[in-house]
């Protein structure tokens, strides 16, 4: 566990962090790009941390994986690359650098080092799991082999290299439907997110089974929740991630992976939307979408909100926090992992 005592000492000894209204106009392009979410107190307290990670970055040869649902001073303020599991995954294997911080959870950190393995990379937080990957484990995967033999195990990215060493292919939201659909078995076999996994199911000819995972944040929403909110607020368009409970899926207007909820939002630029996922999606796209009021209530995933700007700037001053896949589980997790990247090129996702 980082101490955030002795972090805090060592940075100010290196770098000027003071909130600085001088350091927060040089940088006002980059808070261009979250000033409807982000207010300008805050943003002069976050520059001198976007001013020093952007010189270390430099210095390192570094890049920043942002996920979707990072805050937005992560996501506007320092990463190179946003996106979801999968786009992050295809990522790290392509970008040209010497280190990767993986702003996300520490499943996704194994995967690029997994695709990765000469690239350094460090995790800003090492406490920020994932409820649904430590659900499941290689166990779990020879467990649903026996009870369905033969049947191909397509294995969500959240979830950590051993299990993915384990499975025939891995997926994310986005592709899963298309995944399932070009396995050759009548019976496909998806862990770890029951939710997933059943909407899925709703979707595909194939005969689905599942591990019974669940993630924190989306097994929240209720139904009832969406109901209520379409007659408090009528005309609200109502967004859900597949990772919620199928009864929630078929209450909303829509459902789709993060990049496929950012796409749907795009193009449709309702004038109103909630968004049935995680809070910091509607606060990374509220800036491109201004014509667009997203409204709440959102549930907060509390392992993703474990990363700051102050925990990045510290594993790119001292080299901490590096993430090691062992080298046989690494070979093997790879072949899943890059089995879904290549499908889903081929398929044209």
């Amino acid at each position: 566990m980082l101490n955030l005592s002795h972090m805090r000492s060592e940075l100010s000894e290196h770098y000027d962090l003071a909130p600085s209204p001088e350091v927060a106009e040089t940088l006002k392009d980059v808070y261009a790009r979250m000033d409807r979410v982000v207010t300008p107190p805050d943003w002069v307290t976050y520059a001198p941390y976007v001013k020093a990670i952007s010189e270390l970055k430099k210095k390192r040869n570094a890049v920043i994986l942002g996920h979707n649902y990072m805050t937005p001073e992560i996501f506007h303020g320092v990463s190179d690359f946003v996106g979801d599991s999968l786009q992050l995954a295809m990522k790290a294997s392509d970008v040209e650098a010497d280190v990767i911080v993986q702003a996300g959870v520490h499943f996704m950190a194994e995967t690029s080092k997994i695709l990765s393995p000469q690239k350094t990379v460090l995790m800003p937080d090492m406490d920020a799991g994932c409820s649904l990957a430590e659900s499941i484990t290689a166990e779990g995967i020879d467990e649903m082999r026996a009870k369905y033999p033969g049947a191909p195990v397509v294995t969500y990215v959240n979830t950590t290299a051993a299990v993915k060493a384990a499975s025939d292919i891995c997926c994310t939201s986005s592709n899963a439907l298309q995944i399932v659909n070009a396995m050759e078995s009548d019976t496909v076999i998806m862990t770890p997110d029951q939710y997933l996994a059943q909407n899925i199911a709703n979707q595909s000819h194939k005969n689905v089974v599942y591990w019974p995972g669940s993630c924190i944040v989306h097994e929240q929403y209720t139904a009832q929740d969406l109901r209520d909110f379409r007659e408090w607020n009528p005309g609200t368009r109502l967004i859900a991630h597949p990772e919620c409970p199928p009864d929630v899926v078929a209450e909303a207007d829509f459902s789709g992976s993060t990049s496929g909820i950012l796409k749907y939002v795009t193009d449709e630029k309702p004038e109103r939307a909630m968004l049935i996922t995680e809070c910091s999606m509607a606060s990374n796209i509220a800036d491109e979408l201004p014509e667009v009021d997203f409204v709440g209530p959102c549930n907060m995933c509390p392992y993703m909100k474990k990363i700051s700007l102050e925990k990045i700037l510290w594993v790119l001053h001292t080299g901490e926090n590096e993430v090691f896949v062992d080298p046989d589980v690494a070979e093997k997790a790879r072949l899943s992992v890059q089995a879904m990247i290549d499908l889903s090129r081929k398929l044209g996702l």
